[in-house]
């Protein structure tokens, strides 16, 4: 009886999973193996969150596979080691997972195939984290890369996506030592976010269910609306693959502005992978020279970490990411800003602060959105600056988000809140600016 391996990494589900797809076709039984990878577990500056969202998710996609006849096989340590040595104990026709798309991963490929080779045991890579493999669209110029989002975008419009894969009804496997899921404080000694939120895919399905039912519709027009919580919060169950980027394409009616909006985001979403996959040092290098030299100011950088800054819509953003783990999109953009264009810090600092504490930092996502801010990455207008206080005026008019999380501010009515210094009297426990900005 022939068997094939399914790696799970960043492809935490069952429904529409090419890796699962193709080894369950492929071998009369399917063994679903995940392994923790001690190169990413002994780094320090590990997430905490995404530690406890992993654990969420590695739960339910254990109790899908169970659904199905089968479970997830675990095992901890190098991952080209462990994944040959079940190979080679199943007698394995073929190993099967998804390519992509940062440095490690394709080191990682590398050192399996050669590992897996000694066996005579294949390996296959699949297209299964974005919506669009990453290398598929190339500009008409016969550039290797988009490097602009707009023509990226109407060639992303214009290219069908790939036929959604149905989940298996059933699935069989070999007797195996199957392991176990660790507890999330055995992986991680930092508790994290106290209001984290975690999951898996049966979560994802629930809320993709809530989220294209209605709300979805309004998202072109309040997705930047702070206050009112807009956004599909559907990012960390795609960074993990609990959702399928391409089931989530098909599912969205782009005929409806709200759906072509979304559409938009996970587009962009696809666009920064490509960009990180023909140019992997971005990670970490400038695209493009800074706009300014940066500074060192370790004093305010320790405020923007702590939501201290003394503008309101900054800390109030900073303070929800350490509380929740999260943050909407538009309060990411003025914090970035804020940190790179007025205070001059490298934005490197900020994106590792965003790795450390957010549950969705995907790093193509993460790393070059902070570069589009910062003016070093692919933004048409790299001098670009957010002011923090239009920004707040203009995407929360009310004060409600600011009120929402800066407790100390409840005095102050309204949109008043945006400029505590112009209080009659000092507020207490506030700090004062720590810059100025126009407007004030």
């Amino acid at each position: 009886m022939s068997v094939a391996v399914a790696v799970f990494t960043r492809d935490l589900r069952v429904h529409d999973n090419p890796v699962l797809w193709a080894a369950r076709h492929a071998g009369d039984q399917v063994v679903p193996l995940f392994v923790l990878d001690d190169a990413i577990l002994g780094r320090e500056s590990v997430s905490p969150n995404r530690i406890r969202f992993l654990v969420a998710a590695l739960t339910e996609l254990d109790g899908e596979l169970r659904a199905r006849g089968a479970r997830l096989i675990v095992r901890r340590g190098d991952v080209a080691t462990e994944v040959a040595r079940v190979a080679a104990e199943v007698h394995a026709v073929g190993v099967h997972i998804a390519a992509d798309v940062s440095r490690y991963s394709a080191r990682r490929a590398v050192r399996l195939r050669e590992r897996i080779a000694a066996e005579r045991i294949s390996l296959h890579e699949h297209a299964s984290v974005t919506a669009i493999p990453p290398g598929d669209l190339r500009p008409s110029s016969g550039g290797p890369y988009f490097a602009m989002f707009t023509p990226y975008f109407r060639r992303w419009l214009e290219t069908p996506i790939r036929t959604v894969h149905r989940a298996p009804d059933s699935l069989s496997m070999p007797a195996l030592d199957p392991g176990r899921i660790p507890d999330a404080t055995e992986l991680s000694v930092e508790p994290g976010s106290p209001e984290l939120s975690v999951g898996g895919e049966t979560t994802a399905r629930e809320l993709v269910r809530d989220w294209l039912s209605g709300p979805v519709e309004q998202y072109g027009e309040r997705a930047d609306d702070l206050a009112a919580d807009a956004t599909s919060r559907l990012s960390p169950f795609l960074h993990f693959g609990c959702l399928s980027a391409a089931e989530l394409v098909h599912r969205t009616d782009l005929s409806d502005p709200g759906g072509h909006a979304f559409a938009r985001q996970l587009a962009w979403r696809d666009f920064q992978h490509q960009l990180l996959a023909a140019r992997t040092e971005l990670a970490w290098t400038d695209y493009r020279p800074p706009p300014a030299p940066p500074r060192s100011d370790p004093h305010a950088v320790d405020a923007w970490r702590a939501g201290r800054t003394g503008f309101p819509v900054i800390d109030a953003g900073m303070r929800q990411l350490l509380a929740q783990g999260w943050m909407p999109g538009r309060a990411r953009l003025i914090a970035a800003s804020f940190l790179t264009k007025t205070l001059r810090v490298d934005w490197r600092i900020g994106a590792a602060h965003f790795l450390h504490w957010l549950v969705d930092a995907d790093l193509a996502n993460n790393q070059l959105n902070w570069q589009w801010a910062a003016g070093t990455g692919t933004d048409t207008r790299p001098n670009r600056t957010l002011n923090p206080i239009r920004q707040a005026e203009r995407n929360d008019p009310d004060g409600e988000y600011v009120h929402r999380w800066l407790p100390e501010l409840d005095d102050l009515p309204g949109a008043a809140v945006h400029r505590p210094w112009r209080a009659p009297t000092l507020t207490r426990d506030y700090p004062p600016p720590i810059v100025e900005v126009n407007g004030m």
